[in-house]
């Protein structure tokens, strides 16, 4: 088990109504993370809420004197309405990073990313670990962000550092082009053959789901799972998801810990 990591938050902004990034400054013993991999924080010395949350990295950076993680996340209830309270130099505790990450075919010739609100930020640093790591030309990047509405579209510009395009879309139309992420790939879909595309994505379930039913078996496609987390490391059995193995067979899955990364394929969506 990863033993608990002090950091101090350096920025904490409200980028978008409810949605923030914080910057957090940590030791150099901090391994850097994966794409698909997260953080478990919490307040530093504070009880209530006694949880920590499950939180994906958004991106990541490393100096001489240490290292700086970016977490991306929405106001969704009490916890992370505290965490959105704190100011600079505060003190939070992190464990991490845990769970799989996404797995990375660099012989693919097109790379797509379909993102469902705050599934954006996992996505995000899986395309810069691809631009940076494996040298991927932005034109064989691209990326489909999905909200309800405009105020919950985030990350545009990390995203465009990156990717040749960036395909934006609302429910309501408020922003980009109207309709749910899964309908505007499906228009899409004949620019990538699925011989030469990898697909990632992460984003609400009814998203996911409707996802599998798009591409079925055609794509290598791994999704990321949202779900609540009570310890991150496996321990409380909590976060379990229905996953198909060999010859058909169901299993119960830990998404903390065998995940929370899967291939999309492989999700039973009960």
């Amino acid at each position: 088990m990863k033993d608990i990591c002090v950091g101090l938050v350096a920025a904490n902004e409200e980028i978008k109504r409810n949605y923030f990034l914080m910057k957090v400054a940590l030791p150099a013993a901090f391994d850097d993370p994966l794409p698909g991999q997260f953080v478990m924080m919490r307040i530093a010395g504070l009880q209530d809420p006694f949880l920590s949350r499950p939180l994906s990295v958004y991106a990541f950076s490393r100096s001489q004197k240490g290292c700086v993680i970016e977490l991306l996340y929405r106001v969704a209830g009490r916890g992370t309405g505290i965490m959105a309270g704190l100011i600079e130099g505060s003190e939070v505790e992190i464990i991490g990073p845990l769970g799989q990450s996404y797995r990375v075919d660099p012989l693919m010739k097109n790379i797509v990313f379909i993102a469902g609100g705050i599934g954006v930020a996992p996505l995000s640093l899986l395309a810069g670990h691809l631009g940076d790591t494996f040298c991927r030309e932005t034109s064989s990047m691209t990326f489909f962000l999905g909200a309800r509405t405009a105020e919950e579209i985030v990350g545009i510009e990390l995203l465009q550092k990156y990717c040749y395009r960036v395909i934006v879309c609302t429910d309501d139309g408020s922003m980009g082009e109207k309709g749910q992420v899964t309908g505007i790939f499906k228009k899409e879909m004949a620019k990538f053959p699925p011989a030469d595309t990898a697909l990632y994505a992460c984003g609400p379930r009814p998203m996911l789901k409707a996802l599998a039913g798009l591409v079925g078996g055609k794509y290598k496609c791994q999704v990321s799972l949202e779900e609540r987390m009570a310890c991150g490391v496996g321990a409380c059995a909590g976060c379990v998801a229905a996953i198909k193995e060999g010859r058909g067979k169901m299993a119960y899955k830990r998404v903390c810990a065998e995940g929370p990364i899967f291939d999309l394929e492989t999700v039973i969506w009960q």
